[in-house]
């Protein structure tokens, strides 16, 4: 990896849980308050702030802090390192398929002959 490439997996891993991209999915509706991310899990509220932790790490959400209310919002331009990535692995991927492809079909010309 190059130096300025950012590391890819504190955004992976923040991704890999269920519970965690549930709650990108709601924030991305609209800001909310941990309460009402925590709501939907079912799960106890210190369980729901390590998740959150987890995404605020990985610089997927953004808290504040208004008396005691915590509200998250998720950061859009963070997921841009992970589909950047993605279209890289695409490409690559694409063009290892297209070369199959020809072969493919070269020996199958080759087999009518």
């Amino acid at each position: 990896m190059a130096k300025h490439d950012i590391d890819l997996s504190p955004l992976f891993h923040a991704l890999a849980d269920p519970t965690r991209r549930a709650m990108l999915t709601r924030l991305a509706e609209a800001p909310a308050r941990v309460t009402e991310l925590a709501e939907p899990t079912g799960l106890k509220l210190p369980t729901v702030m390590r998740h959150l932790s987890v995404l605020e790490e990985a610089g997927l959400i953004a808290t504040s802090k208004d008396g005691r209310v915590r509200t998250c919002a998720i950061v859009p331009e963070a997921f841009q390192p992970v589909r950047s990535w993605l279209d890289e692995q695409r490409a690559i991927w694409e063009a290892r398929l297209d070369r199959l492809d020809a072969y493919v079909m070269t020996l199958m010309k080759e087999r009518e002959t």
